[in-house]
């Protein structure tokens, strides 16, 4: 290799190394090897099993259980029941709300839907549990349920106040305006379906309690143990190191997790529980199958005049989820005239919960099918018709944008696909038997901010290591915090090593919201900032130091070596120095909390998601932002639709790793396709059962079913949203993905589908 040759590899490899390089996973070794032990791997002794049973009808109230048979089965150590299990208290919610002062059982006397737990059997082993549960016998007093939202007893559901946004007169400029499109979409229920299922280990020692669970929240669901309990939130670890997806579902403790931590205290032996593959789809939310109405009046010019929303979302008989369907509505497009309200209707269903961009991947579906119906009403290109009414500032929060690189992402979205070639009247473009469409849909997710913590420790090797007790679920955080790390300190990534997953190492809050990335990245940045400057002032003031008495106010570090900026002095490495000073280890740790902040918000701000700051607070409104350009295929004869081509351009602000971040655009893209074509949770409606709970029946997308997809990045850094200028990543992908098929495959066929799945039946 000649010298020039050896230069230019040494400035790949930086370019590499640092923020915003193409590093690939730190931890991809150890998961392709095997070293990776996930939070059900761990070998325990005296390690027992836990299997739950479930109600089988969907309303009603447990009139007996009969648990003999059970109880006299080899290897059985307990059952379980709301008469049996230990009594626990009642946790405060995820906003930190005080709790009722009421016992809490995790198995149901009330049943409100089909599978919930009523009773739980341990053994010694998971085989002879799982015999044992089908021994145990359960009697009802069975109600009529409600089973979904077009149940003709489900009602109009809550009013939630919270969701109304209204400005001008929108019903009356509505009622006015030359040109009008009014319709109705709607999706159904859809599940996380993470390939590592929930479940947990929990072991009690005296009053210490450590639980091993697959946990996108370390601290808060700790501090829920802790309240179920009534010990310190000290005494409770969770660990939970590599996490096999959990897209939103796994940043709760929930009620197995509390009949497993019950069952150990209660049998003085840790506890081994794992749903089984239904009972995934049924211990926990997916997203909430929303109705939406959107009306949109515009001038025939194609200027909006007036958008009118009505949403509606199911949530549970006796619990409460929002999934906020004006979030895009209300943004996406400049109209002086806006009115946007919700409901809730309450149906016999587990509660619902987030998954990949709760309420902006609905929203989005919603208004993005709308303003393509309009611009088939005009007669406009629908991208011509959204840069029409491209909104400048935030017409909601009347604040600028922190950046918005949406027009960029049309125009380099459109260039990159070919936009201009399309042929504007649907099934005008073929190739044979398939109909061709071309689709093109908007989306944005909100900029999360919160507050971090994290440890930065140099060590006398010159190594360095970073611990949070953040968490990695395949997003990157292992790697992004390992980049930061080395950039700041100037050391080489591979001496960078990165500790996450475990609730004694430095407080984070919640993985959620695609704000990770943006917190933790600022944490480690200031822990590095004060590890080095401690480093350096130890080498300008430390007689035994050879740049003591260096006529100089500070020094370089780079590559892991440290000198004079002027190069007047030595040059040594990190190593070195730190062995000449006598110095084991330089530990700094960092947050961004704010100084005046009491002890009791700072445990706030780690255990509820109160302390997260407003996306408007300030002077901005901040946001990523995406354009989607979707080719589909319609078989002429069959109706099936396939996805053939997808370009996506995106605004996530700066780019901490592009490798991994278009890989998390990808992720959502693909989900996106799911939604679209494939997912929907199918109601037996006789009994209020979930028929499709398995990976056989729930339809997901496999790699037959994806085409090439090229993410393109036009972020540019946002100085208002995080440390280092960037935004949201994984959530964003999703959100719009759909509307462009469904506006797609409207190109393709004529044929407007406002209900998603879009199957073939609803096309032929």
């Amino acid at each position: 290799m000649t010298v020039h040759e050896m230069k230019h590899a040494a400035s790949d490899s930086a370019r590499l190394e640092a923020v915003g390089g193409r590093l690939s996973r730190v931890d991809g070794p150890a998961k392709i090897t095997g070293a990776a032990h996930y939070a059900f791997e761990q070998r325990l002794e005296g390690l027992t099993h836990a299997v739950l049973v479930g109600a089988t009808i969907a309303a009603g109230k447990v009139t007996a259980i009969d648990t003999r048979a059970a109880e006299t089965a080899p290897g059985v150590l307990a059952v379980l029941t709301p008469d049996t299990i230990m009594a626990l208290k009642t946790a405060s919610d995820w906003f930190g709300t005080p709790p009722p002062d009421r016992p809490y059982c995790p198995l149901a006397r009330e049943v409100t839907f089909s599978g919930q737990h009523v009773a739980a059997v341990v053994a010694e082993t998971f085989e002879q549990a799982v015999a044992a549960a089908a021994l145990v016998k359960v009697w009802y007093d069975e109600t009529p349920a409600i089973v979904d939202l077009s149940d003709g007893n489900a009602g109009d559901g809550i009013a939630i106040d919270a969701m109304t946004k209204e400005w001008g007169d929108a019903e009356a400029a509505f009622a006015e305006a030359p040109v009008r499109v009014c319709a109705a979409y709607n999706t159904p229920r859809e599940f996380q379906v993470a390939m590592e299922p929930h479940g947990l280990i929990a072991r009690w020692q005296g009053d210490q309690l450590t639980i091993w669970e697959p946990s996108q929240w370390l601290d808060g669901m700790a501090r829920t143990y802790a309240e179920w309990f009534g010990i310190p939130f000290e005494n409770v670890r969770l660990v939970s190191p590599y996490i096999g997806g959990g897209f939103g579902s796994k940043a709760l403790a929930l009620a197995h997790s509390a009949v497993a931590a019950a069952a150990a205290r209660m049998l003085g032996r840790p506890v081994k529980l794992v749903l089984t593959r239904p009972q995934n789809f049924t211990s926990y939310g997916g997203r909430a199958a929303t109705r939406q109405t959107v009306a949109i009046g515009a001038d025939r010019q194609g200027k909006i005049q007036s958008i009118v929303h009505r949403g509606v979302n199911e949530t549970a008989v006796d619990g409460m989820w929002v999934e906020p369907l004006g979030s895009v509505t209300s943004i996406m497009y400049a109209t002086p005239n806006f009115s946007s309200k919700q409901n809730v209707v309450r149906v016999n269903t587990v509660v619902p919960g987030a998954k990949r961009a709760p309420g902006e991947n609905p929203s989005a579906f919603g208004i993005e099918c709308a303003i393509d119906e309009l611009a088939y009403e005009l007669g406009l290109d629908p991208l011509e018709i959204r840069l029409i009414n491209y909104a400048e500032r935030d017409p909601h929060a009347k604040k600028a944008w922190s950046t918005r690189q949406l027009r960029e992402a049309f125009a380099t979205g459109a260039e990159a696909f070919g936009w201009a070639k399309r042929s504007r009247e649907p099934r005008s473009m073929r190739d044979g038997h398939q109909l061709v469409g071309w689709g093109v849909a908007a989306g944005t997710y909100p900029v999360r901010r919160a507050y971090g913590e994290a440890m930065v420790k140099l060590l006398s090797d010159g190594s360095a290591e970073v611990e949070s007790s953040s968490i990695d679920m395949g997003q990157g955080t292992y790697t992004i915090l390992a980049q930061t790390a080395a950039e700041t300190l100037g050391v080489p990534v591979e001496k960078v090593s990165v500790k996450l997953g475990d609730s004694r190492l430095a407080r984070a809050g919640v993985t959620g919201g695609s704000r990770l990335a943006g917190v933790m990245t600022g944490a480690v940045y200031k822990a590095a900032g004060q590890a080095l400057d401690e480093l350096i002032g130890l080498a300008l003031s430390d007689p035994r130091s050879p740049f003591h008495g260096l006529q100089a106010n500070t020094l370089v570090v780079k590559d892991g070596r440290i000198a004079s900026p002027r190069g007047d002095g030595p040059e040594l490495s990190v190593a070195e120095l730190m062995g000449m000073l006598g110095c084991e280890k330089i530990e700094a740790k960092g947050d961004t909390v704010p100084a005046s902040f009491t002890r009791e918000q700072r445990y706030n701000n780690y255990t509820t998601i109160a302390m997260a700051l407003p996306h408007t607070e300030g002077d901005y409104s901040r946001h990523s932002w995406c354009a989607h350009f979707v080719e589909v295929r319609v078989d002429e004869d069959f109706g099936t639709v396939r996805v053939s081509r997808v370009v996506s351009a995106l605004d996530s602000g700066r780019l901490y790793n592009p490798k991994l971040a278009e890989s998390q655009w990808k992720g959502g893209i693909i989900m996106g396709i799911g939604q679209a074509l494939l997912e929907e949770g199918i109601v037996d409606r006789r009994h209020g059962r979930i028929v499709n709970g398995n990976l056989a029946d729930y339809m997901l997308p496999t790699n037959a079913d994806i085409p090439d997809i090229q993410t393109i990045s036009v972020g540019i850094p946002d100085p208002h949203s995080s440390a280092l200028g960037g935004k949201g990543v994984g959530e964003l992908g999703i959100v719009g993905v759909a509307p462009a098929i469904a506006n797609a495959v409207f190109h393709a066929t004529g044929k407007r589908v406002r209900d998603l799945p879009i199957t073939l039946e609803k096309l032929i």
